[in-house]
């Protein structure tokens, strides 16, 4: 394994605050979808806290929150688009273990890709060249990162020790908002600001 703020500090330094586009859990939601892991805990891993749990659509990497007046049109872009979009549920299911992170993975990918795919092009219209998009390929949120000294521990083990956990650990998120944070790390955690909220209030016809 690798360290995750190790490698994403190679193109997002520390305390840079970059413009993300997310998912955010309420208070419940994210309390009971971290609830089974209570206890699971590793020294080169950096538990995520239920109020910082967050599904990313897009990170605009290198692009902050410089430009008001730019931002509110992209707000009001993204505004126009959630009028026709419905409210929908996202399942998160069983964690697995990556390079850089424990995670669980969510579905359906189809309507979050549609989200990450029209976020991506309204940004990128706003502000051409600005900034490098990071969308996401797929829902997910982590549940820990890894830190420095990880390149010492198995992920053979972490999986062995997240199979032990003989519970359902299937949850569920209602997407009816998509947020705007200007989010940054310290080499230890993520933090945001927010800076807007637009709710999805399409419906079916």
């Amino acid at each position: 394994m690798e360290s995750f703020f190790g490698r994403v500090g190679r193109v997002w330094p520390s305390g840079r605050r970059d413009l993300h586009w997310h998912i955010l859990p309420t208070r419940s939601e994210a309390e009971a979808l971290m609830a089974p892991y209570t206890g699971f805990d590793h020294p080169v891993l950096c538990g995520v806290a239920p109020l910082n749990m967050h599904c990313t659509l897009l990170h605009a990497v290198g692009l902050g929150h410089t430009d008001t007046d730019d931002v509110r049109a992209l707000v009001g872009d993204v505004g126009g688009y959630a009028e026709g979009v419905e409210p929908f549920w996202l399942t998160f299911d069983r964690p697995s273990v990556g390079a850089f992170a424990v995670e669980i993975a969510g579905w359906p990918g189809g309507r979050f890709t549609a989200l990450v795919d029209t976020l991506t092009t309204l940004t990128e219209r706003r502000f051409p060249g600005q900034f490098t998009p990071a969308p996401s390929r797929y829902p997910h949120m982590s549940l820990a990162y890894t830190v420095d000294g990880s390149d010492d521990v198995s992920a053979a083990d972490l999986r062995a020790a997240l199979a032990a956990i003989e519970q359902p650990l299937s949850g569920t998120v209602y997407v009816d908002r998509l947020h705007l944070v200007e989010q940054w790390h310290d080499g230890a955690a993520i933090t945001w600001n927010p800076i807007a909220e637009v709710p999805l209030t399409g419906v079916t016809l």
